[in-house]
Protein backbone atom coordinates (compact mmCIF):
# COMPACT_ATOMS: atom_id res chain seq x y z
CA UNK A 1 0.00 0.00 0.00
CA UNK A 2 3.23 2.37 -0.56
CA UNK A 3 0.87 4.23 -2.61
CA UNK A 4 -0.90 5.83 -0.43
CA UNK A 5 1.78 7.74 0.00
CA UNK A 6 2.40 8.76 -3.05
CA UNK A 7 1.84 12.58 -4.73
CA UNK A 8 -1.11 12.17 -6.24
CA UNK A 9 -0.92 15.85 -7.44
CA UNK A 10 0.61 19.59 -6.80
CA UNK A 11 -1.97 22.50 -5.79
CA UNK A 12 -0.44 26.02 -4.40
CA UNK A 13 2.85 24.73 -4.76
CA UNK A 14 1.60 22.06 -2.22
CA UNK A 15 2.12 18.32 -2.47
CA UNK A 16 -0.95 16.12 -1.86
CA UNK A 17 -0.34 12.58 -1.03
CA UNK A 18 -3.00 10.06 -2.05
CA UNK A 19 -3.53 9.00 1.89
CA UNK A 20 -3.85 12.88 2.76
CA UNK A 21 -6.82 13.17 0.12
CA UNK A 22 -8.50 9.78 0.28
CA UNK A 23 -9.08 10.09 4.10
CA UNK A 24 -10.07 13.80 4.01
CA UNK A 25 -12.33 13.33 1.62
CA UNK A 26 -14.02 10.08 3.51
CA UNK A 27 -13.70 12.26 6.53
CA UNK A 28 -15.95 15.55 4.34
CA UNK A 29 -18.67 12.42 3.29
CA UNK A 30 -18.55 11.79 7.08
CA UNK A 31 -19.25 15.12 8.26
CA UNK A 32 -22.33 15.67 5.91
CA UNK A 33 -23.78 12.26 6.92
CA UNK A 34 -23.48 13.90 10.26
CA UNK A 35 -25.42 16.50 9.59
CA UNK A 36 -28.29 14.26 7.88
CA UNK A 37 -28.21 11.75 10.66
CA UNK A 38 -27.59 8.95 8.67
CA UNK A 39 -26.11 5.50 10.05
CA UNK A 40 -24.13 5.51 7.18
CA UNK A 41 -21.69 8.33 8.58
CA UNK A 42 -20.38 5.85 11.31
CA UNK A 43 -18.65 3.06 8.33
CA UNK A 44 -17.87 5.83 6.60
CA UNK A 45 -15.80 7.08 9.20
CA UNK A 46 -14.40 4.03 10.23
CA UNK A 47 -13.25 3.56 6.31
CA UNK A 48 -11.37 6.86 6.60
CA UNK A 49 -9.55 5.79 9.82
CA UNK A 50 -8.80 2.24 8.01
CA UNK A 51 -6.87 4.19 5.10
CA UNK A 52 -5.39 6.67 7.53
CA UNK A 53 -3.98 3.80 9.43
CA UNK A 54 -2.91 1.71 6.43
CA UNK A 55 -0.98 4.66 5.14
CA UNK A 56 0.53 5.52 8.66
CA UNK A 57 0.78 1.98 9.61
CA UNK A 58 5.09 1.07 9.85
CA UNK A 59 6.42 4.41 9.73
CA UNK A 60 4.45 6.34 11.71
CA UNK A 61 3.26 4.25 14.63
CA UNK A 62 1.69 7.71 16.67
CA UNK A 63 -0.17 8.49 14.14
CA UNK A 64 -1.52 5.34 12.74
CA UNK A 65 -2.46 4.59 16.59
CA UNK A 66 -4.93 7.54 16.76
CA UNK A 67 -6.42 6.25 13.53
CA UNK A 68 -7.31 2.82 15.45
CA UNK A 69 -8.97 5.08 18.55
CA UNK A 70 -11.05 6.72 16.19
CA UNK A 71 -12.17 3.33 14.47
CA UNK A 72 -13.02 2.37 17.68
CA UNK A 73 -15.08 5.34 18.67
CA UNK A 74 -16.51 5.05 15.27
CA UNK A 75 -18.15 1.26 16.17
CA UNK A 76 -19.16 2.76 19.61
CA UNK A 77 -20.66 5.54 17.47
CA UNK A 78 -22.70 3.10 15.32
CA UNK A 79 -23.68 1.10 17.90
CA UNK A 80 -25.69 4.23 19.72
CA UNK A 81 -27.00 5.25 16.84
CA UNK A 82 -28.68 2.17 15.96
CA UNK A 83 -30.42 1.93 19.50
CA UNK A 84 -31.39 5.26 18.98
CA UNK A 85 -32.85 5.29 14.97
CA UNK A 86 -36.56 5.75 14.70
CA UNK A 87 -36.79 7.72 17.98
CA UNK A 88 -37.32 11.73 15.87
CA UNK A 89 -40.45 11.70 13.32
CA UNK A 90 -37.98 11.15 10.78
CA UNK A 91 -36.99 7.67 11.93
CA UNK A 92 -33.65 8.88 12.74
CA UNK A 93 -31.83 9.60 16.00
CA UNK A 94 -33.07 11.97 18.43
CA UNK A 95 -30.63 15.88 18.85
CA UNK A 96 -30.70 17.60 22.13
CA UNK A 97 -28.32 19.31 23.88
CA UNK A 98 -26.02 18.07 26.54
CA UNK A 99 -26.89 18.81 30.25
CA UNK A 100 -24.68 21.14 32.09
CA UNK A 101 -23.13 17.83 34.22
CA UNK A 102 -22.37 16.33 30.74
CA UNK A 103 -20.51 19.20 29.40
CA UNK A 104 -18.14 19.94 32.12
CA UNK A 105 -17.69 16.31 32.07
CA UNK A 106 -16.49 16.60 28.34
CA UNK A 107 -14.47 19.76 29.26
CA UNK A 108 -12.63 17.72 31.86
CA UNK A 109 -12.01 14.96 30.04
CA UNK A 110 -10.78 16.75 26.87
CA UNK A 111 -8.02 18.83 29.42
CA UNK A 112 -7.27 15.97 30.80
CA UNK A 113 -6.86 13.37 27.83
CA UNK A 114 -5.08 16.65 25.86
CA UNK A 115 -2.42 16.91 28.97
CA UNK A 116 -2.01 12.79 28.95
CA UNK A 117 -1.96 12.50 25.57
CA UNK A 118 0.86 15.45 24.39
CA UNK A 119 2.85 14.44 27.53
CA UNK A 120 2.99 10.79 26.41
CA UNK A 121 3.72 12.45 22.69
CA UNK A 122 6.41 14.18 24.70
CA UNK A 123 8.03 10.93 25.63
CA UNK A 124 7.95 9.99 22.88
CA UNK A 125 8.88 11.76 19.92
CA UNK A 126 8.55 9.55 17.10
CA UNK A 127 4.93 9.55 17.90
CA UNK A 128 4.28 13.23 17.02
CA UNK A 129 6.14 16.12 15.71
CA UNK A 130 4.24 18.67 17.29
CA UNK A 131 2.80 17.14 20.71
CA UNK A 132 0.62 19.72 22.57
CA UNK A 133 -1.51 20.95 18.94
CA UNK A 134 -1.27 17.31 18.12
CA UNK A 135 -3.17 15.76 21.30
CA UNK A 136 -5.04 18.64 21.50
CA UNK A 137 -6.70 17.85 17.59
CA UNK A 138 -6.56 13.78 18.21
CA UNK A 139 -8.48 14.78 22.06
CA UNK A 140 -10.90 16.98 20.26
CA UNK A 141 -11.89 14.73 17.32
CA UNK A 142 -12.70 11.65 19.86
CA UNK A 143 -14.52 14.02 22.35
CA UNK A 144 -16.14 15.44 19.23
CA UNK A 145 -17.19 11.84 18.23
CA UNK A 146 -18.92 10.78 21.51
CA UNK A 147 -21.10 13.71 21.80
CA UNK A 148 -22.20 13.35 17.97
CA UNK A 149 -22.47 9.27 18.75
CA UNK A 150 -24.70 10.78 21.65
CA UNK A 151 -26.67 12.93 19.23
CA UNK A 152 -25.65 16.42 21.27
CA UNK A 153 -25.37 19.79 19.55
CA UNK A 154 -22.14 20.05 20.89
CA UNK A 155 -20.29 17.98 18.68
CA UNK A 156 -20.37 20.61 16.28
CA UNK A 157 -18.92 23.22 19.01
CA UNK A 158 -16.42 20.60 19.59
CA UNK A 159 -15.26 20.25 15.87
CA UNK A 160 -14.97 23.96 15.22
CA UNK A 161 -12.80 24.01 18.41
CA UNK A 162 -10.28 21.22 16.69
CA UNK A 163 -10.96 23.11 13.02
CA UNK A 164 -9.07 26.69 14.98
CA UNK A 165 -6.28 24.33 15.74
CA UNK A 166 -6.15 21.94 12.78
CA UNK A 167 -6.09 24.19 9.96
CA UNK A 168 -2.44 25.62 10.26
CA UNK A 169 -1.03 22.60 11.99
CA UNK A 170 -1.84 20.52 9.02
CA UNK A 171 -0.63 23.36 6.70
CA UNK A 172 3.04 23.73 8.91
CA UNK A 173 2.84 19.50 8.33
CA UNK A 174 3.05 19.58 4.73
CA UNK A 175 -0.32 17.93 5.21
CA UNK A 176 -1.85 20.73 2.96
CA UNK A 177 -5.12 18.97 1.48
CA UNK A 178 -6.30 18.44 5.48
CA UNK A 179 -5.60 22.23 5.40
CA UNK A 180 -7.74 22.77 2.86
CA UNK A 181 -10.65 20.27 3.85
CA UNK A 182 -10.50 21.83 7.19
CA UNK A 183 -11.62 24.94 6.19
CA UNK A 184 -14.44 23.40 4.77
CA UNK A 185 -14.79 21.54 7.93
CA UNK A 186 -15.39 24.78 9.55
CA UNK A 187 -17.98 26.15 6.88
CA UNK A 188 -20.15 22.05 6.89
CA UNK A 189 -20.00 22.46 10.82
CA UNK A 190 -21.71 26.06 11.07
CA UNK A 191 -24.88 24.66 8.67
CA UNK A 192 -24.65 21.40 10.42
CA UNK A 193 -24.70 22.86 13.85
CA UNK A 194 -27.68 25.12 12.90
CA UNK A 195 -29.78 22.33 11.77
CA UNK A 196 -29.45 20.36 14.86
CA UNK A 197 -29.70 23.51 17.09
CA UNK A 198 -33.14 24.08 15.44
CA UNK A 199 -33.86 20.43 15.54
CA UNK A 200 -33.14 20.13 19.35
CA UNK A 201 -35.56 23.00 19.99
CA UNK A 202 -38.58 21.09 18.11
CA UNK A 203 -37.63 18.21 19.96
CA UNK A 204 -38.19 19.90 23.07
CA UNK A 205 -41.14 22.46 22.68
CA UNK A 206 -44.13 20.63 24.93
CA UNK A 207 -47.23 19.48 22.92
CA UNK A 208 -50.07 20.60 24.44
CA UNK A 209 -53.19 18.27 24.99
CA UNK A 210 -55.38 18.01 22.18
CA UNK A 211 -53.39 20.17 19.66
CA UNK A 212 -52.71 19.12 15.87
CA UNK A 213 -49.84 16.70 15.50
Amino acid sequence: MNWLNSEAFVLFDQHIIWSDMIGNILGLITLGLGWRRSLLTWPVQFLSGLVLFTAFYGHLAGSAGKQVVVMVVALYGWWQWQRGRGKADDGRITVRFAGWRERGVMLAAAAAGTVAVALLFQAYPSLSWDPWPDAYIFVGTVVAMYAQAKGMVEFWIAWLLVDVVGVPLNFANGYAFSGFVYVIYGALVLWGMRDWWLRSRRGSRPTLEGAPA
